[in-house]
């Protein structure tokens, strides 16, 4: 219909491709609902898309590493009739041996990672299924696909976010609500910032390999207009995909993926 506004929620929108999704969503016209942890952060991002066309941004400060924070979120989803687009973004990566990482950071992954976010569907799906619109993105990984050794909990939970997004959408199939599971491969965005990744440095990664932040959320809106489930922006990394399972496709994105996780001795 002319003139219907479209809302969109997006979890980690203080930076990285949260901050990507949401400044492409308002150069889109959509009213935003930022979710991270960082107030200032989030309040000069709702600044910059209400300059960019977003009739409204607001901002609603949480961690999802709470359930009460994530409570929160719920209600403000409960309480938005026009959300019909909902992004699971929040997210983290820790380094090291199963076994030897603090049982609290594998915890507060399932909860942000999972948890987190089938709960927030859970509450988003009934309104969009009422009105026969909508869509769900659950930022997943390209490392989600490999097994890894210093990244078992994140490779564990970015995979459940996989089968949860294709199991959902055959369930959504005829409703008109979408559902993708975006699995970027490496990304310029402040993830390797943290002191988990102290070691890591870009520049062990091919420059042809990196992607921008805005690159991925702009192909990821377009993909989910198409209806594929598993989207991999880029082509590159999608053509690694195609023959991933072939001995030379599991070695090439093996160890692309692994200098994301392993610190130099």
């Amino acid at each position: 219909m002319a003139g219907e506004r479209h809302t969109a929620l997006i979890t980690g929108a203080s930076s990285g491709i949260g901050a990507a999704f949401a400044r492409e969503l308002a150069a889109r016209g959509y009213d935003l609902i930022l979710v991270a942890r960082r107030e200032d952060r989030l309040a000069a991002l709702a600044d910059e898309c209400r300059g960019m066309g977003s009739v409204a941004a607001d901002i609603l400060p949480a961690d999802l590493a709470k359930p009460e924070d994530v409570g929160r979120i719920v209600k403000r989803i409960e309480d938005t009739p026009s959300l019909d687009l909902l992004i699971n973004n929040a997210g983290f990566g820790t380094t090291g041996f199963f076994s030897d990482v603090e049982w609290r950071k594998h915890q507060d992954m399932i909860q942000v990672h999972v948890t987190a976010g089938l709960l927030l569907a859970h509450a988003a799906l009934p309104g969009m299924i009422a009105r026969r619109q909508g869509g769900i993105i659950n930022v997943s990984s390209l490392s989600a696909y490999l097994a890894m050794p210093n990244a078992v909990t994140y490779c564990a939970t970015k995979m459940c976010l996989i089968t949860f997004s294709e199991a959902l959408a055959k369930e959504l199939a005829g409703t008109g609500v979408r559902v993708q599971a975006l699995c970027p491969g490496f990304t310029y965005t402040e993830f390797h910032d943290t002191p988990e990744f102290a070691q890591f440095k870009r520049t062990d990664v091919s420059a042809g390999m990196w992607m921008s932040a805005a690159d991925v959320a702009r192909e990821s809106l377009d993909g989910l207009k198409t209806g594929r489930v598993v989207f991999v922006p880029g082509w590159k990394y999608r053509l690694l995909m195609k023959f991933q399972r072939s001995p030379l496709g599991r070695l090439l994105v093996w160890a692309l993926a692994r200098k994301r996780w392993q610190s130099k001795k």
